[in-house]
């Protein structure tokens, strides 16, 4: 078995584990940010055997050039979707914040 045998490719942005829909994003990050060890990371995703999790950071460490700008895009991503939410909350948010702030006044109030 090849390394890549372990993974969908499909698309430059989106690298999954074969037969799941977990990303190599999310054991990465909780490898390298979190310094997670790799038992650790499969007790939090069922789906994931230890080999495909190590299969995940053995891909790293041989393309981690490649990987690291992959990580980078995929945290861009996300910084620029929070923005975005943030700016244009969901009508939900809105109406929680809402009776958040109407809690809060009551609480000064009583």
């Amino acid at each position: 078995m090849q390394l890549e045998d372990y993974f969908d490719f499909l698309a430059p942005d989106d690298i999954r584990i074969k037969g799941t829909r977990v990303g190599i994003e999310t054991i990465l990050y909780d490898f390298i940010h979190r310094s997670r060890t790799p038992e650790d990371i499969v007790s939090s995703y069922p789906t994931l055997t230890l080999d495909q999790v190590y299969a995940t950071i053995l891909y790293y460490l041989r393309n981690r050039e490649q990987v690291n700008a992959y990580l980078e895009d995929w945290l861009e991503w996300g910084r620029r979707m929070r923005e975005e939410q943030e700016r244009n909350p969901p009508p939900v948010v809105i109406r929680l914040r809402a009776l958040k702030a109407e809690r809060e006044k009551a609480k000064v109030a009583a």
